[in-house]
């Protein structure tokens, strides 16, 4: 398992089990094929987000007729069961691998065992699939969403502490898509982060699918409900953050780290471009990265296929942790050291998404 723990965060190997730091993971390196053409079905979940238009055109711009790859590209549109067509139909075009990143991670069962009984190897990415025989997929390769979670709660925590803030803090969460790997890991990690905390309150959470519409509604609702108990807004992606932002900013609330005094602080995921703009000027606090460059590592994942070598089942990519506040420089995770990375224009500038 990789992490940027103090120790790796500057680590530049970029084997597939040990891939390089996150800026620079498009450079991790791209396996091109100079045999036979590798026709590879790629399902994804749909382009609701800037995260997973990321996502798409690291994938697609990997898998290039010039990289040895016909990569067939289907867009599920949010749908589970436009993924299980899409499955389907690459088993009908004889294709050598599936990739899959699944919306939710119940109910594959069957779609994978046709795949299987196909010979052709499905390879998870991103979001994982919850099934008793994992031998119906050949390897996952994602992102550890509960950790992201911790960090994030983590970063609060230190921060309030640091700011000795022992007062009654009242938290909303936008949820995820529920039933998403990423809703079901950050939301734990909140809910675990608030039953040790004596004077946190989860006044709601509530889902905003990872969309900015939605972000705003729930955010519009909560308002309504909770009004000035809503200290700090957990948005479990940059896009639900940009739909939040602007209710409070429309209901006339100030956003801001200095809660003592009213403001609300906005928590997100993802860290995209736009999400690390609102970051540098204070408008989200903290933005934790979930990794969309997948591309590279996928097309490592089929080396290790093509040429037999070993390949872990299960392989994480390293992520970061921002935000311009020089309050918080690190934190503690069950006797890790997590390094937060403090924002300049610079970093933002350097980054390909």
């Amino acid at each position: 398992m990789v992490n940027e723990t103090e120790a790796d965060s500057n680590a530049s190997d970029t084997s597939f089990n040990d891939v390089a730091e996150s800026e620079s993971l498009d450079e991790a390196g791209i396996y091109v094929n100079t045999g036979d053409t590798i026709t590879v079905g790629f399902s994804q979940i749909g382009a609701e987000s800037d995260w997973r238009l990321a996502c798409t055109n690291s994938v697609v711009s990997a898998f290039t007729a010039e990289n040895g790859y016909n990569l067939i590209y289907d867009d599920a549109q949010q749908k589970q069961e436009n993924q299980f067509k899409a499955i389907r139909e690459f088993i009908d075009q004889d294709v050598d691998y599936i990739i899959l990143d699944p919306i939710v991670e119940t109910g594959w069962e069957g779609a994978l065992l046709e795949a299987k009984e196909a010979g052709i190897p499905v390879i998870i990415v991103d979001r994982r699939v919850s099934v008793e025989d994992d031998s119906l997929y050949t390897a996952w390769v994602g992102a550890d969403f509960y950790l992201e979670g911790a960090r994030a709660c983590a970063w609060l925590d230190a921060f309030l502490s640091k700011k000795n803030i022992e007062s009654e803090i009242g938290i909303i969460d936008i949820q995820g898509t529920l039933g998403a790997s990423a809703q079901i890991g950050r939301s734990k990690a909140l809910e675990d982060a608030v039953d040790t905390h004596d004077n946190w309150t989860l006044l709601a959470a509530e889902s905003g699918d990872f969309v900015k519409a939605k972000g705003r509604e729930v955010m519009e609702q909560m308002i309504e409900e909770y009004g000035y108990k809503i200290d700090i807004v957990y948005c479990e992606n940059d896009n639900e953050a940009y739909g939040a932002i602007e209710a409070l900013t429309d209901a006339g609330y100030k956003i801001g780290s200095d809660i003592e005094n009213g403001d609300v602080m906005i928590i997100s995921f993802d860290s995209t471009r736009e999400g690390l703009e609102l970051t540098l000027d204070g408008t989200i606090a903290v933005d934790t990265e979930c990794n969309p460059l997948y591309g590279p590592v996928l097309t490592q994942t089929i080396a290790c296929l093509e040429n037999n070598t070993y390949l872990q089942k299960e392989s994480y990519v390293l992520e970061s942790q921002f935000s311009a506040d020089r309050t918080v420089y690190s934190t503690r995770i069950d006797g890790n050291t997590y390094k937060v990375t403090i924002l300049s224009q610079d970093i933002i500038d350097q980054r390909v998404y």
